[in-house]
């Protein structure tokens, strides 16, 4: 690292200097979501790469190597910078594995769902835009005509963009991924532990998306919240219900 090569830190931050090697691998993860690049894409050469972050080849060739230490980026001897593969993490271990039709885990799927969405449907009501709030709404509005025709698969995308639609409205990247993961688990828990069956009443459901997009739309973050979870927590115990029905025939989960 060219110790010459120091930045100044903003006025009152800490510190006084950034290491140049810290400001180029900053700029060089900018560049790859700038550039749209995903696992396994080959970066510029290092000449190139240190021309794109204006940063000279030294401390680019420092940076390289601390990304690829914290697994952002792979060197690959003779061949050049990738973007590394993501190492498989506990989250996508338990994705794999997941039983749809196993009452344990999809009872521990709908209670992550629970905690994760309330909190999405609360910062929604703080934080969505006129147009996150439209579609929202129309979101819902859909709902309610599906269900009125008893359309399964139209009410399904419905609700999928009713749910993803809150999560995009909280303003934050890591809700809006994890509420998508969960959505995509929920639809294994429909096609294979329900057989592509509705897991409970879809006029209910529907009705539980306007009020819960009525509330978002006059920002009222704990009746959202509220609301939220009581359509959680309905969902469950219909979707729970049917499973029951379909693994254990005959038998009566209510009993």
């Amino acid at each position: 690292m060219a110790d010459s090569e120091k930045i100044s830190a903003p006025a009152g931050a800490r510190g006084g200097y950034r290491p140049g090697y810290e400001i180029a691998a900053e700029r060089i993860l900018e560049y790859v979501v700038r550039a749209g690049l995903q696992p396994g894409a080959r970066l510029p050469t290092e000449k190139d790469l240190a021309d794109e972050v204006q940063m000279s080849r030294t401390v680019v060739r420092e940076a390289v190597k601390i990304l690829s230490a914290l697994g952002r980026l792979s060197v690959q001897k003779g061949r050049g910078i990738y973007v590394a593969e993501p190492e498989q993490s506990s989250w996508q271990q338990s994705l794999a594995s997941f039983l749809p039709a196993d009452l344990r885990q999809v009872d521990d799927l709908f209670e992550f769902r629970r905690h994760l969405e309330t909190i999405t449907a609360n910062l929604a009501a703080q934080r969505a835009t006129p147009a996150q709030v439209r579609a929202v709404r129309d979101a819902a509005g859909q709902s309610v005509e599906a269900a009125a025709q008893g359309d399964i698969d139209a009410f399904t995308a419905a609700d999928e963009a009713f749910h993803v639609g809150i999560a995009a409205a909280a303003s934050n990247m890591f809700f809006t991924s994890t509420v998508d993961a969960a959505r995509r688990l929920q639809r294994q828990v429909s096609a294979i532990g329900l057989a592509g069956a509705a897991g409970g009443s879809l006029s209910v459901a529907a009705r539980q998306h306007e009020a819960i997009a009525e509330a978002i739309a006059e920002g009222e973050a704990s009746r959202a919240e509220a609301l939220m979870a009581e359509h959680i927590d309905l969902t469950a115990q219909q979707f729970q219900r049917e499973i029951w029905r379909r693994v254990v025939p005959g038998d009566d989960a209510d009993s």
